[in-house]
């Protein structure tokens, strides 16, 4: 266990550091230069992925805290909120993205390509409903989460070491799970239906492409590089969201946590977070290029024998 603890806090490390560095990036970016649409939505997704990782499983805050030993109720209660908050608003965004890409790559003869200006007018308004949306869904993590008791009569369900979720009634918790795999399928429905719609743009394209010989074109179109991308999250997010849920639904249900599932539960949950950013480092020109710059920056100093500030 000690071993697997070592992977889930390299992974949540890993994963901070990539999304620190790429919201440091993308508020530059907003801030100082001419930024685009899908900036902002990757700048809240970022900040997401930060606090997830941060959060995650409670691996980072809870365990920090109580080897100092200062875990409350308090701390248990914010952590396990934070994290739920972050975790509903990760499908919300995630969805919102893929919706804004299949808009923004539609034909202008298609029916979503009136929404192209309706999408970038109420992007901050949409924003400001998934905030207030995930932070009034996720509020009963306040009242049935609190710092873990030796008390077996409480009959407690032990998530980490240090916090525990509270008995609820069964109705309670039928329908918290109802409506959390309600609001889910919707989102992921949406996700998948876009998916297929942008695969279905990119598909017709290439053929386009293949049949006028212009094959290295539609190779070096960003739209299609940034819808690639997309797709890929999309469908990774997907996989790991739903065995996430499985495992969190069932651990609930039975009331009966295992303590190698919910390693297993802190590792998926912490693999979209950590992954995304890594994906987006490698794959958004913007920093290769600045990287590259760089390099040739450096090697010219050192060239002319000039100092390096």
């Amino acid at each position: 266990m000690f071993s697997l603890n070592n992977i889930l806090y390299f992974q949540a490390g890993l994963g901070a550091m990539a999304n620190i560095f790429l919201l440091f990036f993308y508020t530059m970016i907003i801030l100082c230069h001419r930024s685009k649409p899908m900036d902002m939505i990757s700048c809240q997704l970022t900040f997401i992925h930060t606090m997830m990782c941060l959060t995650g499983g409670n691996v980072w805050l809870t365990d920090l805290l109580g080897s100092l030993n200062i875990v409350n109720d308090f701390i248990c209660k914010a952590t396990f909120y934070i994290n739920r908050v972050m975790r509903g608003l990760s499908i919300c965004i995630t969805c919102f993205l893929s919706v804004f890409q299949a808009v923004t790559i539609s034909p202008n003869t298609s029916l979503l390509a009136k929404f192209k200006y309706k999408l970038k007018k109420y992007m901050i308004s949409s924003f400001f409903y998934f905030w207030s949306f995930n932070l009034s869904f996720s509020i009963n993590r306040i009242f049935y989460t609190g710092a873990y008791t030796n008390m077996s009569e409480t009959n407690q369900l032990k998530v980490t070491k240090y916090c525990s979720l509270f008995p609820m009634n069964y109705i309670i918790r039928g329908l918290i799970l109802t409506m959390t795999t309600l609001r889910d399928v919707f989102l992921v429905g949406v996700m998948m239906t876009t998916s297929t719609y942008m695969l279905n743009i990119l598909f017709r394209h290439q053929r386009q492409c293949k049949h006028l010989h212009s094959d290295s074109h539609l190779r070096a179109s960003p739209e299609k590089r940034a819808t690639q991308i997309i797709l890929l999250l999309v469908v990774f997010f997907v996989v790991m969201y739903w065995v996430d849920f499985i495992i969190s639904s069932t651990s609930v249900l039975l009331w009966m946590y295992n303590p190698v599932i919910l390693t297993v539960q802190k590792f998926v949950m912490n693999a979209y977070p950590t992954i995304t950013p890594l994906i987006q480092i490698s794959s958004d020109k913007r920093i290769i290029i600045q990287k590259k710059c760089k390099n040739y920056a450096s090697r010219y100093f050192k060239k002319c024998n000039f100092p390096l500030i």
